[in-house]
């Protein structure tokens, strides 16, 4: 004999009830099946709100109860579509009489727990009936029991007491004659020794399985919803949450507690006491495996099981010096909750004994707070303790399994995995069994908190990294195309999954919390909502994904002065754009210190050498000890494309229009020609070096004409260029003449930096620099002499986009 429950989804409709007979029928042809069913999904709701309106002389209450008979006869209609009068007359009677209980409440303006009780019953009644109707009519070996028949209770109305000598009794005789194949019986719902109507409380009609199961001592309870089991987290929240294969009772109860809503304990206890194992299964997808809770010895050498999370939370504080070593502080602080008919959720105390912080219910909190200020009135007036302190908006996650106890650090991975991705946890609690750890952070948070630490403990150690890109011209849509192009290969050898979650230009914006379609996002971004610099920050930080970073793909000052805001959110920072690196040297300190507070990268490799590893490699001769004594560089791909090309057989206008037309330059030629690009270049090399410069320390020398030095806009530039090619004629003839090469040198030596165009002659490292590429030399303590030098390609979009990918991979692999 096996035993079935159908919870309310499952009986919700025509179409799922259709589904639990076909599970019924199958089940039938092997063993005798006793199958309890909830009322039809969202009818108690109803019931009751229906009752809450009667009582308050609301005739609102006539349209729910429309809505009510309207669902159960078009199930009937659905399911029985001919010859169904007998069943449409009995429904119907049924809820004549629901309407005139209703009648009544209203009338006397009175809805006591014994009437609520007649009230809410009347849907298991109706779904158990019309199931059990609709499987005769198909010609099943079916029948009906009125579990009011079988369970007996006590007078203790909506959360009735069974009475488990009689009841278990009553189920074993009858269903030792019963010749049907399925007997459907209606959950929830039981009857007191008086034989009044009752019902047994919160989860129901599980219990009501529960107590058939154990008092027929059946080898398993299976237990039928909407979902395929126990999960290791909220799949609503956790896309990766996978089913739970196999649980202990302990551990399927803690996470039952901590918001798991599969399974209320209580209500099994029965067949717990028993070890009959229950086995959730999803009747939408019978085939799955589901979970099965079971006392099994054997054990899997997973620590964690399993991550669950209560939303809602107040923390509550009790504190004071005068609380240190005396005893009956927390009798009395807990005397008081029970009193209130509060339930404490979490306990948290420090061995000093200066505090007591309790979890409870968010709703509870300024009764608790009353309550408890009135209690220690006296030691608060005497400054032996404080009021009160209360704190709301939280929320509890927790960790569980058995095996957690046999495993060393879970609680440091716990705590170190939501610290990187700056959760700030506000309490912790663990018991000796460490079956369950606890923490206390912002309700906010819980989404990025479930994500990450189940990402730490359930998948492949496969780092997951949600960019949101600011500025998709020419370097940003390659930077888009190298992401898509190399996913399958980041998952697949460095364990990192890149998710574009936000995108934008100057006109629209675009964001995806599960990541954009890069195959079509230039058609998404066109149909995205009006760009905004702050509301691409605040979609950033209110999705709060878990590893986020945000890359500025822009040469925009008002962007740069967004990264504090983005690192103070915990969002890593990649950017391109010069301008914050090589900005006031308080700002520049203020970012970095901002990047280790809050836990969030920094990172402006490309501000240098494109994609060049130039900071990179600086950085690590700095933390390997070694000291920067000088550095001679090249560093502008523009400018050397620029004279690389110009001679006496070309025009200085057209190199430089062709260096634009190819993405060498800015949008402003006057940025990269007029040396300010490259000075910033130095200065942050200097910076990263240790030195404390400012742009203005920075000695530029002009190659360009006064005129082109003065010009006011783009247009006025090009024209200087053309009216004094005479000028920079003059600088080629130079060189030539000296048998050197023209290149843009900047030059840190001594704690000085400058920038200028300099004739290098024959034999030096830069006269054979060639196209757009960039050469630094670094003279350090350890190279004295022969200096380490860096040479490729400097500037372009797609050794650009790569250099801002690679700072993306760096922060995946930290």
């Amino acid at each position: 004999m096996k035993v079935l429950k159908f919870g309310g989804t499952s009986v919700g409709s025509a179409k799922n009830i259709n589904k639990v007979i076909s599970i019924l029928e199958n089940y039938s042809k092997s063993d005798s099946i006793i199958c309890t069913v909830s009322a039809v999904g969202g009818i108690t709701d109803k019931l009751l709100l229906a009752g809450k309106y009667a009582q308050n002389k609301d005739k609102q209450f006539k349209d729910v109860l429309e809505s009510i008979e309207e669902t159960h006869f078009n199930i009937v209609n659905e399911l029985i579509p001919n010859n169904n009068d007998a069943v449409m007359a009995f429904v119907g009677s049924r809820l004549d009489e629901l309407k005139s209980l209703l009648e009544g409440i209203f009338l006397i303006n009175e809805l006591s727990p014994k009437t609520s009780d007649k009230l809410v019953s009347f849907g298991e009644l109706l779904s158990s009936y019309i199931i059990a109707e609709t499987m005769k009519s198909r010609d099943l070996s079916a029948d009906r029991k009125n579990s009011q028949d079988l369970i007996v209770t006590n007078s203790n109305f909506t959360k009735a007491e069974v009475d488990f000598a009689i009841t278990n009794k009553n189920i074993q005789d009858y269903f030792a004659a019963v010749v049907q194949r399925i007997t459907i019986i209606p959950g929830f719902v039981s009857k007191s020794a008086l034989g009044e109507i009752t019902t047994l409380g919160r989860g129901g009609s599980d219990f009501t399985a529960a107590i058939v199961a154990a008092a027929l001592k059946v080898d398993q309870l299976e237990i039928w919803t909407d979902v395929s089991g126990m999960y290791t987290t909220n799949p609503k929240q956790v896309k990766q949450a996978y089913p739970i294969k196999e649980i202990s009772y302990q551990e399927a109860m803690e996470l039952s507690h901590f918001g798991a809503k599969v399974l209320y304990p209580p209500t099994v206890q029965p067949v717990l006491d028993l070890n009959i194992p229950i086995h959730i299964k999803n009747t939408m997808a019978p085939e799955e495996s589901g979970t099965i809770i079971s006392n099994n010895e054997e054990k899997t050498n997973a620590p964690v099981k399993g991550i669950s999370n209560i939303d809602d939370i107040a923390l509550i504080t009790l504190q004071g010096s005068g609380m240190v070593g005396i005893p009956g502080f927390s009798k009395r602080l807990f005397e008081t909750l029970s009193q209130e008919k509060i339930n404490i959720i979490l306990i948290t105390q420090a061995s000093s004994e200066h505090s007591i912080c309790i979890g409870i219910d968010e709703k509870d909190v300024e009764m608790a707070k009353a309550s408890i200020d009135t209690v220690f009135e006296n030691e608060i007036a005497l400054n032996k303790i404080d009021p009160l302190i209360t704190e709301s908006g939280l929320s509890i996650i927790a960790l569980v399994g058995d095996n957690m106890k046999n495993h060393q650090g879970i609680s440091g991975k716990m705590f170190s995995t939501l610290g990187r991705n700056n959760i700030n946890i506000r309490a912790i609690a663990q018991g000796a069994s460490e079956k369950n750890i606890s923490a206390v952070i912002s309700k906010k948070d819980v989404k990025k908190a479930l994500n990450t630490l189940h990402e730490q403990f359930f998948e492949i150690k496969t780092k997951q990294l949600n960019v949101f890109i600011t500025g998709v011209g020419n370097v940003g849509q390659k930077l888009v195309e190298q992401i898509k192009q190399q996913n399958k290969y980041l998952k697949e050898n460095l364990k990192i999954n890149i998710r574009v979650a936000g995108l934008s230009n100057s006109r629209k914006m675009i964001f995806n919390e599960s990541g954009l379609d890069l195959s079509n996002w230039q058609e998404q971004l066109e149909k995205g909502q009006t760009a905004s610099l702050q509301g691409f920050f605040e979609n950033a930080r209110d999705l709060n994904l878990r590893n986020s970073i945000f890359v500025d793909v822009t040469a925009n000052y008002d962007v740069a002065n967004l990264y504090a805001q983005y690192l103070r959110e915990s969002i890593g920072v990649v950017a391109c754009n010069k301008i914050a690196c090589s900005s006031d040297f308080e700002n520049y300190k203020l970012l970095k210190r901002l990047s280790l507070k809050y836990n969030a990268p920094y990172l402006f490799e490309t501000n240098v050498g494109a994609g060049l590893p130039i900071i990179d490699t600086l950085n690590n001769l700095i933390a390997s000890g070694d000291k920067v004594k000088s550095i001679h560089a090249v560093l502008s791909g523009s400018l050397n494309f620029v004279f690389n090309n110009f001679d006496d057989t070309t025009k200085f206008y057209d190199i430089v229009k062709q260096a634009g037309a190819e993405g060498y330059t800015e949008p402003d030629p006057r940025i990269d020609l007029s040396g300010v690009d490259v000075a910033r270049k130095i200065l942050i090399l200097a910076r990263e070096s240790g030195m404390q410069l400012n742009l203005e320390d920075i000695e530029n020398t002009p190659f360009l004409s006064q005129a082109g030095v003065d010009s006011d806009s783009v247009d006025d530039f090009y024209q200087t260029l053309i009216a004094d090619e005479a000028h920079y004629q003059a600088l080629f003839a130079s060189a030539k003449a000296n048998k050197s090469q023209l290149k843009y040198v900047a030059t840190l030596n001594n704690g000085k930096a400058s920038v200028g165009l300099q004739e290098i002659p024959e034999g030096h490292p830069f006269y054979n620099l060639k196209g757009s590429d960039n050469i630094v030399m670094f003279y350090t303590e350890r190279y004295p002499e022969q200096p380490m030098i860096i040479k490729g390609a400097g500037a372009g979009a797609d050794v650009t986009a790569s250099g801002l990918f690679a700072d993306i991979i760096r922060i995946g692999n930290n």
